[in-house]
């Protein structure tokens, strides 16, 4: 993975696909890693033709030059986490997967993206075994929210202890830890998510917050948590730090005006904020 700079800089690699509208994909994970203070590295899996209101094209780029993506980055600069997204099919999975096992990737969190926020698939139905055999044993965090974790694990999913629940089986296929999001659990004030790493559970809870603009949560959840952990933070206080950081951006985006549908959210909200919140 090789070492920081002479400076400390933390670096961060997003694998995931690009959101030609900014709201998600690597536009939201390095704009995360910019906001928290890392310096971020991406590869590409896939273009989207994408916008607040859906997903109207995809082109797939070949497994193999993902790989010379990652390659390039880590055999030169390294990096002290990795973020994955949309990984498309069963070939980008497996590439993916190689290379973090040849380069000893430890710190890698894995956003199990399957459906984009319109409904649209970002993940072949097939390749699902290959994301669970293949990668997620190799994460040191999973972050499913509800409806991933129903696939996951065929799991109905409609209470915190359920979420629990699916937290115990999800974490059985391997992953070191999983964070269940409870964004989308209905009937609740508060958006809490569950933290379970094999033996305990920890509670996140903010605010339900009442806003449309919420295109591209899940992608900067993860990459908040990798960025926390490159800039060595235990699980639980990434996780944490990336909780209170989607917070401040969903507030920061509740007046926002971009797009017809669900809107982007406010990434570089912190940067107006105390310097304590940065951290």
């Amino acid at each position: 993975m090789g070492t920081r700079g002479k400076m400390g800089l933390p670096r961060a690699l997003t694998i995931a696909g690009s959101d030609s509208g900014g709201g998600a994909g690597i536009q939201a994970d390095l704009k995360t890693f910019a906001a928290l203070g890392v310096y971020g590295m991406s590869a590409l899996t896939a273009i989207t033709a994408q916008n607040t209101v859906g997903v109207q094209g995809v082109v797939e780029l070949p497994a193999s030059f993902v790989g010379l993506q990652i390659d390039a980055v880590l055999m030169d600069i390294g990096a002290d986490a990795v973020k994955t997204g949309m990984l498309s099919n069963s070939e980008i999975i497996a590439v993916i997967a190689a290379k973090m096992q040849e380069y000893r990737v430890d710190n890698l969190v894995v956003d199990p993206v399957m459906v984009a926020k319109s409904g649209d698939p970002l993940l072949h139905p097939e390749a699902r075994q290959s994301l669970i055999e293949q990668l997620i044993p190799l994460a040191k965090v999973l972050t499913p929210n509800l409806q991933e974790a129903r696939v996951l694990t065929g799991l109905e999913i409609d209470s915190l202890a359920a979420m629990k629940e699916a937290a115990r089986a999800i974490q059985r296929l391997g992953a070191r830890n999983v964070v269940v999001k409870g964004g989308h659990l209905p009937g609740s004030p508060q958006s809490i998510d569950v933290l379970y790493d094999g033996h305990d559970f920890t509670e996140f809870a903010a605010p339900r917050l009442a806003t449309k603009n919420t295109h591209g949560t899940g992608c900067t959840f993860a990459s908040a948590i990798a960025a926390g952990l490159a800039k060595g933070q235990s699980v639980p206080e990434a996780v944490g730090a990336a909780k209170a950081y989607l917070t401040a951006a969903l507030r920061a985006s509740v007046d926002l005006r971009l797009g017809q549908g669900h809107g982007p959210l406010n990434h570089f909200a912190l940067l107006h904020s105390s310097p304590a919140a940065k951290s």
